[in-house]
């Protein structure tokens, strides 16, 4: 079968769409559209076009729409990105070492009150923890189908597990182009609520486990070091877990158990995808919003956030990253965000808050 010719792609742009004014230039083929209802019509092209090889672009000119398409040529992945061996290995990788945190995680906080067995309790912190993480990027690739986007198996991210966290999240990679604003914000929202539901859970399951000293006893583990004070900030919502139990407020310490830094975790991860910045989840719906100006100024407010609540080094990363590929930019940049997806907006800057490592000095303790 031979290749799609220029002469195929104007019978296919003429046969979907009304073309007032048709160019020829020497890489592209330019065509001034006069339909209103042209968003479903360019989806429909986007897709038969990707499969001849060519590009589609809508772009709004001062004397109308226009579609610009070019050869396209898929660029080749890395071998090791595109193995189907990498994703698995990474996986098993990081179940080894949140394996190890949990199960060291367990035995410093049976010093002091006993939990449970380290490897039980492991095996119990690794399913939360990876169950968050899992579910958040099944998110993404639940809707990424939905709207017939190809992306990779997710790509488990190993941390640095007894000294830091174990896994620093992880991420898919999209196999196909990202054809309007609406497909962009969907994938992107996925993501963070379905790993927020986990994370609720995990939380609650968390506060009610977690074993309280009184405060005299904790003040002389304190004082003997065997006790260290949780200075990393604590979300509003896990706030709430504990206070469901009679746990929040002061007169006692709550023990930071591994199950309940899993949640602390995944809220983080959580709080930081939802920021309006970069190419974050929260920064490819901030996008689909505000537009490509704009979204530059949320991207240096976000980071100003973090630099706020002590986390100077995401910022940094979000600086460096941000400057070299600034964010997602759909074939359609032209159709408006839905009305309910701007509200769904507005539920993601309020789920951003609650989920936010918030630093007890920056709230007064409203509990008793």
């Amino acid at each position: 079968m031979s290749d799609p010719t220029q002469e195929d792609v104007i019978s296919l742009v003429n046969s979907l769409f009304e073309v007032s004014q048709f160019n020829r230039e020497m890489y592209s083929l330019e065509f001034r559209i006069n339909d209103r209802d042209f968003k479903s019509k360019f989806e429909d092209l986007a897709r038969k076009l990707e499969n001849m090889n060519y590009v589609c672009k809508l772009e709004q000119m001062e004397d109308g729409k226009y579609i610009i398409i070019q050869k396209f040529t898929p660029k080749k992945q890395k071998k090791w990105l595109s193995a189907s061996w990498t994703p698995r290995i990474l996986f098993v990788i990081v179940i080894i070492f949140v394996m190890i945190d949990g199960y060291y995680r367990t035995a410093g906080t049976n010093s002091i009150i006993d939990i449970g067995e380290p490897l039980e309790m492991a095996g119990i912190y690794t399913l939360s923890l990876l169950g968050i993480l899992g579910i958040h990027e099944l998110g993404h690739i639940v809707a990424a189908k939905i709207h017939k986007l190809k992306t990779t198996w997710p790509f488990f991210i190993p941390g640095l597990p007894v000294i830091g966290i174990p896994t620093f999240g992880a991420f898919i990679q999209s196999r196909g182009l990202t054809i309007n604003r609406e497909i962009l914000f969907d994938v992107a929202i996925a993501g963070p609520i379905a790993g927020l539901i986990i994370t609720i859970i995990v939380s609650t399951y968390g506060a009610y486990t977690a074993p309280i000293l009184q405060e005299d006893v904790a003040q002389g583990l304190f004082a003997d070091s065997k006790l260290m004070e949780w200075n990393q900030g604590e979300p509003l919502l896990m706030t709430a877990s504990l206070a469901l139990f009679g746990k929040g407020g002061t007169g006692h310490e709550v023990i930071m158990t591994p199950v309940l830094f899993a949640a602390w975790i995944g809220f983080l991860i959580t709080f930081l995808n939802l920021l309006p910045a970069w190419q974050l989840d929260g920064g490819h719906m901030a996008r689909t919003l505000l537009g490509a100006k704009r979204h530059k100024y949320a991207t240096i407010g976000s980071m100003a956030i973090l630099v706020l609540l002590n986390y100077w080094l995401m910022a940094m990363l979000i600086l460096v990253l941000s400057s070299k590929n600034p964010g997602a930019t759909p074939l359609d940049d032209v159709s408006p965000l839905s009305k309910n997806r701007k509200l769904a907006y507005l539920g993601v800057i309020g789920l951003a808050v609650l989920c936010a490592p918030i630093p007890s000095n920056f709230l007064p303790n409203f509990l008793p």
